[in-house]
C-alpha cells in the first residue's frame, strides 16, 4: 500500500503536469471549412476552432441560426472568405452576435480574399448578369498557391491576438510554408499532363484551380452566375462541343447534377464531381483535399 506521502507526491505531480498542458488560447470562428483547416495548421491545439459550414453546403446560402450566433458571440477571431461570398448571412450574424472583437475593421475580423489577386472582377454591376461579386470570384481557396499568400497574414494576426505564444505561431507557420511549397511542387509535377485540357464547368466555382492547372474552359453551363441552365442554353453548349471537343465536365458536389448528367448523356463526356472544400469535420487536411481534387481530375486523362 502506498504511503500518504507517496500519494500526496503523486497528486502534486499530476497537478503540475495538468497545469503545464497546452490549452486553447483563442476561439476561432471559420466561415468555411478551408479556413478552419488552415487555422488548424497555423495554430494547432492553441486554437478552439469552429467551422460554420461543411464541404457539402453552398457557402452563399447559410442561415444565421442561433447555434452560429452563439459560436460567433464567443469568438476571438473570425476568418471568412470575403468578396461578398457571405454577404447573405454574415452581416446579420455579426449584428446578432454583438461581439465587438470580430466586427469589421477589428483585429478579430479576417478576410482571406484581402490577400490574393482576384479573378473575374466584373467591369460593371448589373443584376441581369446574375449572382456576380463586385470584388471578383470569391472561391480563392481552389488554388493552393493562394493559401501561401493568406497563411502569412493569418499567422501575423494570431500572433497579434495572442502575443504570449507568438514564437509558437511563427514556428508553425514556417513549418507549414516549407511543407506547402513542397506539396505545390509535387502537385504541379503530377498535373503537368493536364495543361491545356479542355473542360466544361457547371458553375464558375473552380476558376482559380483552372488558372493554376492551366486548363482550358470551353463553356459554363450556367448562362449567368447562380442561374440554372435552361434546356435551350444546354442545347447551345451541346452544339458548341461538336466543334470544340472537351475532355470532362466539372461539377461541384453541393450543386444539382441534373444539368451535367444531361450533357454527359448527350456528349459521352465524363462528369468529375469535385468536393467544394476540405472535409474538416471528419479530420481531412488541406493537403489530403488537394490530393483528392487532383486525383479526380487526372482520372479521365490518364
Amino acid at each position: 500500500m502506498l504511503s500518504r506521502s507517496a500519494i500526496f507526491l503523486g497528486f502534486v505531480t499530476l497537478l503540475s503536469a495538468y497545469a503545464g498542458m497546452s490549452h486553447a488560447s483563442l476561439n476561432v470562428f471559420a466561415c468555411e471549412p478551408e479556413w478552419a483547416a488552415l487555422a488548424k495548421e497555423l495554430g494547432g491545439d492553441r486554437l478552439e476552432i469552429y467551422s460554420a459550414t461543411t464541404a457539402s453546403q453552398d457557402p452563399h446560402h447559410i442561415q444565421a441560426r442561433p447555434s452560429l450566433i452563439a459560436k460567433a458571440r464567443k469568438a476571438d477571431l473570425m476568418i471568412c472568405t470575403g468578396a461578398e461570398l457571405e454577404i447573405g448571412w454574415l452581416p446579420l450574424l455579426l449584428r446578432r452576435a454583438g461581439n465587438a472583437r470580430i466586427q469589421v475593421g477589428q483585429p478579430g475580423h479576417f478576410l482571406a480574399s484581402d490577400y490574393v489577386d482576384m479573378l473575374e472582377i466584373p467591369e460593371k454591376l448589373d443584376r441581369s448578369l446574375g449572382d456576380i461579386h463586385a470584388s471578383g470570384n470569391p472561391h480563392v481557396h481552389t488554388d493552393p498557391r493562394n493559401l501561401l499568400h493568406i497563411a502569412g497574414p493569418l499567422s501575423q494576426r494570431l500572433k497579434a491576438l495572442d502575443p504570449d505564444h507568438a514564437d509558437a505561431y511563427q514556428q508553425r507557420f514556417l513549418e507549414f510554408e516549407s511543407r506547402w511549397q513542397r506539396a505545390i511542387r509535387d502537385w504541379s509535377e503530377r498535373a503537368a499532363a493536364l495543361k491545356g485540357v479542355k473542360i466544361v464547368v457547371h458553375h464558375d466555382f473552380w476558376s482559380y484551380l483552372v488558372d493554376w492547372l492551366q486548363l482550358s474552359k470551353l463553356a459554363t453551363l450556367e448562362p449567368v452566375p447562380g442561374v440554372s441552365p435552361s434546356t435551350g442554353h444546354l442545347a447551345k453548349v451541346k452544339q458548341q462541343l461538336k466543334t470544340q471537343q472537351a475532355v470532362m465536365i466539372f461539377n461541384t458536389a453541393y450543386m444539382s447534377e441534373r444539368p451535367v448528367r444531361w450533357l454527359s448523356e448527350q456528349t459521352d463526356l465524363p462528369v468529375v464531381t469535385l468536393p467544394a472544400s476540405v472535409d474538416y469535420h471528419n479530420g481531412e487536411t488541406l493537403q489530403q483535399w488537394y490530393d483528392r481534387l487532383l486525383d479526380s481530375i487526372r482520372e479521365p486523362v490518364t
